[in-house]
């Protein structure tokens, strides 16, 4: 067994060591917050004791054509990447999860994803940075790559170590880290499910459809669509922050109940609109903050076929969301279904890699903080010009000098009636009120 130490833990003043494959195996769930199936994970290391660093999530590609480009891009990826945040790495570890198809086996399973193995450390190899191990994890065992010692990494791989038995789970317990469960129940929170109600999810999806894209494509009522939408988020966020608290999977069903099929529709249609989705990314935090997240989710299962590509939106506001509130492993999930759906969505393609590079998501919060601020003093202007503009077009200046009863007119009458005949004054206002 190659016994090279790791050093990581929750904070500076509590460090664990990590040496050989089935303790980097065990804590892999614990740098991830989940269980990363169906994956390629890789972490890079920095400095003699190989600290944890910047790491990154893939679903492994199906097609083994795909894994050259693949593991060139992920390499680049994660290296340019920690330059960019911290500084080179100085070594890699890298770990394949996938669990065996109908009639496999781990072991086949680990022989099958061996070239993907090999491309990735070559990868690495290429930009002079090393790859210190390659473990695959299937079916509740692993293997290293790069061990060639079969007493401690036997051809039929090891065991993984029961939950929560070893010393990486005490000290994530100790840290208050939770692992949330697997990467497909997760996904599962945020996808659209079957359920009886799916028809009539599609029909008011196309009914919507039909009724506002056209409205998106109108400069003028596409503002007033905008507000419209924004109106409705903020109503259901209040109605879903009102439901009682629950489990995660009875919270779900919860809100899936409490917006309807109409409802869903116009929200997802209208945050196809890139403002108004801006404009619902500043519920970021404060008390309103987790019923914008469950919105967003809920609006994502909502998505039924054919109109999956438009979750892309409201995944994308809940890995914002998930990021601005500190939940990492959750914001990741998020903004890879929507770059999935999406592969060129830029918001998604912006907070996934600044996500992962361990980014302060407080300069986007102070970016959208000033945008609101500079709206909310805009309207305070504008209505300021126009309570001021009102006393000079309607104030009745010589009318109060005439007699009651009286039918003399007084000085400056005749131009009082001709400043009020009907005229482009009154067309613009008809024009306004429409």
């Amino acid at each position: 067994m190659n016994k090279h130490p790791e050093s990581t833990g929750p904070s500076e003043e509590q460090q664990i060591t990590l040496r050989g494959p089935a303790e980097l195996a065990d804590a892999l769930p614990y740098l991830m917050g989940f269980h990363p199936s169906d994956s390629v994970v890789m972490v890079a290391l920095h400095g003699g004791r190989g600290r944890f660093g910047s790491r990154l999530r893939l679903g492994i590609p199906q097609s083994p054509l795909e894994w050259p480009t693949v593991a060139d891009q992920l390499a680049e990826c994660l290296i340019k990447g920690s330059e960019r945040r911290d500084a080179r790495p100085d070594a890699i570890v890298v770990f394949l999860c996938q669990d065996p198809a109908d009639g496999e086996t781990g072991n086949r399973t680990m022989e099958r994803l061996r070239p993907f193995a090999q491309r990735l450390r070559t990868a690495c190899g290429a930009l002079d940075v090393p790859v210190l191990e390659v473990l695959c994890i299937s079916g509740n065992r692993f293997w290293s790559y790069v061990c060639p010692d079969a007493r401690c990494c036997p051809a039929e791989g090891n065991l993984l170590a029961m939950p929560g038995t070893s010393v990486m789970a005490a000290a994530a317990t100790y840290a208050g880290i939770q692992v949330r469960g697997s990467l497909r129940e997760m996904e599962a929170r945020l996808t659209p499910f079957t359920r009886t109600s799916t028809a009539a999810q599609l029909c008011a999806l196309d009914a919507a459809g039909s009724a506002m894209v056209p409205l998106l494509l109108d400069q003028e009522r596409r503002q007033e669509l905008s507000g419209e939408t924004l109106k409705l988020a903020a109503r259901l966020i209040d109605r879903l922050g009102k439901a009682p608290a629950t489990t995660p999977s009875l919270a779900d069903i919860n809100d899936d109940r409490l917006i309807s099929d109409e409802e869903a529709a116009s929200m997802i249609l209208g945050l196809q609109d890139r403002e108004t989705r801006d404009r619902a990314a500043e519920w970021m935090e404060g008390p309103k903050v987790y019923a914008a997240l469950r919105l967003w989710r809920a609006l994502a299962r909502r998505c039924v076929a054919p109109y999956e590509e438009h979750a892309a939106a409201p995944l994308t506001l809940a890995g914002w969301v998930s990021w601005s509130t500190g939940d990492e492993p959750a914001a990741r999930v998020a903004l890879g279904l929507a770059l999935r759906l999406d592969p060129h969505y830029t918001f998604a393609q912006l907070l996934h890699e600044a996500c992962n590079q361990g980014l302060d998501p407080e300069t986007l919060r102070r970016c959208l903080r000033g945008e609101r601020s500079a709206r909310t003093a805009q309207h305070v202007r504008r209505a300021e010009r126009v309570a001021g503009a009102r006393p000079a077009r309607v104030k009745p200046a010589g009318r109060a000098r005439t007699r009651p009863g009286s039918s003399r007119p007084g000085p400056g009458t005749a131009d009082r009636r001709r400043s009020a005949r009907p005229g482009a004054q009154g067309r613009r206002g008809t024009k306004t009120g429409r």
